[in-house]
């Protein structure tokens, strides 16, 4: 089905308008996430703030609350969602924790929950197959957003909440771009403001071994390698899916603008073709680097100015992406980020974007 059709089956279907409420206030926060839960217990979704990006969250144990999710997003069913929990005290209730990983999956908790670290663990029975794309195992994580929190403690389950974008494009870190994205297929979001860490959560899964356990990192973000090889012997798996990819994030083309994306790791490699419109997403926006007094680009974004901190650059990431996506550029050039830290999931996200669908 093309853009523009699904686009108006949904609006006709289902709202006629999305709105956004503010939580800036007292008054405000109360009545918004009073909105939101009424909604939820209905069966129905909403876009909430987190700390990593905006999450469109529906009951994770109602099935047609669920589906309701993959019908918005236009996302396929064969692609998992995370589930969050009210408190990181319920993990048992949608998770089995194997006594061979318990130990380390017990001071991971401590130390990251409520936070960006997503665990992947065998899931009980009460939680839909729809939820989990069908597999044995569950993805769960513990939001530490004041905005999400509120909801979920209030609503008193736990909720599906992946991005809150069109399947496969750009993730939104601010309700305007959620509302760009789902503007009519949605009735609600919460406005809390620009997300702190502006990547996706970083996803583990462990098993047990001697002397550590291993953690392998299915998806990286915002908790890096360093942060958790004290709790174990920690290698990164960057798989890439056509289909049926174990958790989300995993498919080959992701986080893609509707621009063509080009990763260029030496200046050299560009050469210009006459007459297309470039835009550049440099790293420090410095000269010394090669890239910015390369081309007269069309547009320029530049994630960390000077100093080059890849933190600063992942909370800019997906806004900057935004912003030269609708530069009307014919295409975008990117700066690599040093793989280091944060600057991993950084590059991940820029390869899956690059690729051609």
């Amino acid at each position: 089905m093309q853009n523009d059709e699904w686009r108006m089956r949904v609006y006709l279907t289902r709202f006629m308008t999305t709105e956004i409420l503010p939580t800036d206030l007292p008054q405000e926060f109360k009545s918004a996430v009073d909105a939101a839960v009424r909604l939820l217990a209905a069966g129905e979704v909403v876009a909430l703030p987190t700390e990593t990006v905006y999450g469109l969250a529906a009951d994770a144990l109602n099935a047609e609350a669920v589906a309701k999710i993959f019908e918005a997003k236009e996302r396929p069913t064969f692609d998992p969602l995370i589930v969050h929990l009210p408190h990181k005290k319920d993990l048992d209730t949608v998770a089995e924790v194997p006594e061979t990983i318990a130990p380390v999956v017990k001071k991971l908790v401590e130390r990251f929950w409520p936070g960006p670290l997503t665990i992947v663990l065998p899931k009980k029975a009460c939680v839909p197959d729809l939820v989990t794309a069908g597999q044995p195992t569950v993805a769960v994580r513990a939001s530490k957003d004041l905005v999400f929190t509120r909801v979920i403690r209030t609503f008193g389950k736990p909720l599906a909440a992946p991005s809150a974008n069109r399947f496969g494009s750009i993730s939104p870190t601010s309700a305007n771009a959620v509302k760009a994205e789902l503007d009519g297929v949605i009735p609600l979001i919460l406005d809390g403001g620009a997300c702190h860490f502006g990547l996706e959560s970083t996803i583990i899964k462990i098993e047990p071994a001697a002397p550590k356990p291993l953690i392998t990192i299915l998806r990286p973000g915002p908790i890096t390698p360093d942060d958790l090889k004290v709790f174990g012997r920690v290698q990164l798996v960057n798989k890439k899916s056509r289909n049926a990819p174990e958790v989300p994030g995993q498919l080959e083309s992701h986080y893609a603008p509707r621009t063509p994306l080009r990763i260029l790791d030496r200046p050299s490699d560009f050469i210009p073709e006459a007459g297309k419109k470039y835009a550049l997403l440099s790293y420090r926006g410095e000269i010394a680097d090669g890239y910015l007094d390369r081309h007269e680009w069309s547009a320029v974004h530049v994630l960390s100015p000077g100093k080059g901190k890849a933190p600063e650059a992942a909370v800019r990431f997906f806004f900057a992406l935004r912003q030269l996506d609708n530069s009307g550029v014919d295409e975008i050039i990117a700066e690599p980020i040093p793989e280091r830290g944060i600057g991993i999931a950084i590059m991940d996200r820029l390869r899956r974007a690059a690729v051609v669908k």
